[in-house]
């Protein structure tokens, strides 16, 4: 009877602990507030930084910028118009270019974005990049690094981290941080997703682009250069996400509705954006 008491109120302590994935409406673990993740990840970005080259191409750089601005600005726009505006504040955007020859871009919680050089050779436009940028948003705004550190402490503490009775949940939590994040400038990136993470990032990903005005059917062409045109050897970039034709197809299979829904224009403000996406619903798969 106890281990049955035991059990209901550990079921009863996931269920609140639990949150929604913007857009897509997916439930998701949230045991670790958005203040400790913004601080851990906050530590591992400037530790990155410090040991990373800024490129010094100024029209790769200022193309990162733009492009990842306007990304911003559709996803403030869709979390102001949605009843998410205290979301908002978790974001301090900043767009890096980064001297490195690997096929790689990541966003960091709270909006830290990092590109590298290798990946500029086989981006031909705003949209294309717009594919990459909005992918590694959609990572942040749906908080998949918060439910990715709580599986992990989950499995590591189990009902002490769920009912509260953790001793030292600080240091666990930087603990996992160290584990989860694991960048650096031998590595470069956070350690990776899993795969339904990158397919719910795909589909905001285009989502968010669609809302700042970028063309979304490039998509399907960009993920087939990342594909390598079929080689063996797969870029880091791709080494978690879905396989090639699963992408391409879910992709295809989403962009008439996600067209539908949000438009295209040809030019984005931050005014039009939020315009368009209060008339939006939003989107579930």
């Amino acid at each position: 009877m106890k281990n049955l008491f035991f059990a209901f109120m550990t079921a009863a302590l996931l269920l609140s602990s639990c949150g929604s994935v913007p857009i897509t409406g997916r439930r998701q673990l949230n045991l670790v507030s958005d203040q400790e993740i913004l601080s851990s990840s906050l530590s591992q970005y400037t530790s990155y930084m410090q040991g990373a080259k800024r490129s010094g191409n100024t029209t790769q750089s200022a193309m990162v910028t733009r492009v990842g601005k306007k990304i911003a600005a559709a996803t403030e726009a869709y979390l102001n118009a949605n009843g998410l505006a205290d979301e908002v504040k978790n974001f301090s955007w900043e767009f890096n270019l980064v001297q490195d020859n690997q096929l790689n871009a990541f966003c960091m919680p709270g909006g830290k974005i990092v590109v590298y050089e290798g990946l500029m050779k086989i981006i031909s436009s705003d949209d294309e990049l717009a594919v990459v940028l909005g992918h590694e948003v959609a990572h942040a705004v749906a908080k998949h690094s918060n439910e990715r550190m709580s599986q992990q402490l989950l499995a590591q503490y189990g009902a002490q981290v769920v009912s509260g009775a953790l001793s030292n949940k600080s240091a666990a939590v930087r603990s996992v941080a160290n584990e989860v994040y694991g960048i650096g400038a031998q590595y470069g990136m956070m350690l990776p997703f899993s795969r339904k993470h990158e397919s719910e990032a795909d589909y905001m990903g285009l989502i968010l682009m669609t809302i700042a005005g970028y063309n979304p059917d490039v998509a399907v062409g960009f993920w087939q250069k990342m594909s390598g045109g079929g080689q063996s050897t797969v870029p880091e970039f791709l080494s978690t996400h879905p396989s090639d034709k699963t992408r391409i197809s879910d992709i295809q299979k989403n962009l008439p509705d996600i067209k539908k829904k949000y438009g295209q224009t040809s030019t984005t403000t931050t005014k039009a954006t939020t315009k368009k996406v209060t008339k939006a619903t939003a989107v579930r798969k």
